[in-house]
């Protein structure tokens, strides 16, 4: 009776499909590009970056090769669900409205918001009465844009396609200032062009907006995908490979 009982369940199983894991020997990465230095295209057209450089260190520890593929921010959720690649790896802070289309693993870094501004803005601090009445530029489809738009009612919000315009408008003077990742707005104002300007100063680092960090997202469903990176984001950080990643960008620990 057991036995027949057993047969009949394998039976069902075959009949409805019992999925299986896949098993991943290569991983498509999904990367903006101009997001420096967290990911940007070099001189020679290569892809590099703190995001680059822990994609690559990952995939090594899954042992799988990777594959990287270049998408504007603005549709780079929609190409992962399409299966133009299967990860992303591009500072996408975790946030509550991503999560109901793309799963992720846990952070691989966290930073806050900043604000910028020309070096004679008489701006002194980030919060939206100090703004008043100001037009403020980010890059659109971003955790940034979203902040502003709720919570900056009384200035000018203006959207722009990659990080690098809105701060090329800055320099230009059609803006008042810029709303982006602390570290990303540091590192540009370091450049000739960014000489122009100055860090006004930190943004409320508020995580129903930014989240709990950055992670990479992939596909619902695809748990062991998920697991692999997890597994891998711990290993790097116990043996060491996170630390020189990071002291090669930073002199400051951006987990």
């Amino acid at each position: 009776m057991i036995k027949r009982l057993f047969a009949a369940a394998i039976m069902v199983a075959a009949a409805f499909g019992v999925a299986e894991a896949k098993e991943w020997t290569k991983v498509r990465i999904g990367t903006e590009g101009a997001y420096p230095p967290f990911n940007y295209v070099d001189s020679n057209g290569e892809l590099q970056g703190f995001d680059i450089d822990i994609a690559k260190a990952l995939c090594a520890q899954m042992k799988v090769e990777c594959e990287f593929v270049a998408q504007d921010w603005d549709g780079i959720i929609p190409a992962l669900i399409a299966n133009k690649y299967d990860a992303i790896v591009a500072s996408m802070s975790i946030t509550p409205e991503r999560m109901e289309k793309v799963d992720f693993t846990s952070k691989y870094y966290s930073t806050p918001p900043a604000l910028i501004a020309p070096k004679d803005s008489p701006l002194t601090a980030t919060d939206p009465g100090a703004l008043e009445g100001k037009t403020i530029g980010a890059q659109s489809a971003t955790t940034h844009a979203t902040f502003l738009e709720d919570k900056y009612k009384g200035s000018t919000i203006k959207l722009y396609g990659t990080q690098d315009e809105a701060n090329l408008d800055l320099a230009s003077g059609r803006l008042d200032a810029v709303a982006a990742d602390s570290v990303v707005l540091g590192e540009w104002l370091k450049t000739s062009d960014g000489g122009c300007c100055k860090m006004v100063g930190a943004m409320e680092n508020d995580p129903a907006y930014f989240g709990d960090g950055a992670g990479i997202a992939v596909r619902k469903g695809e748990d062991d995908l998920k697991k692999m990176f997890n597994d891998a984001i711990a290993a790097i950080i116990e043996n060491g490979t996170y630390k020189q990643i990071n002291d090669k960008y930073f002199d400051f620990s951006v987990y």
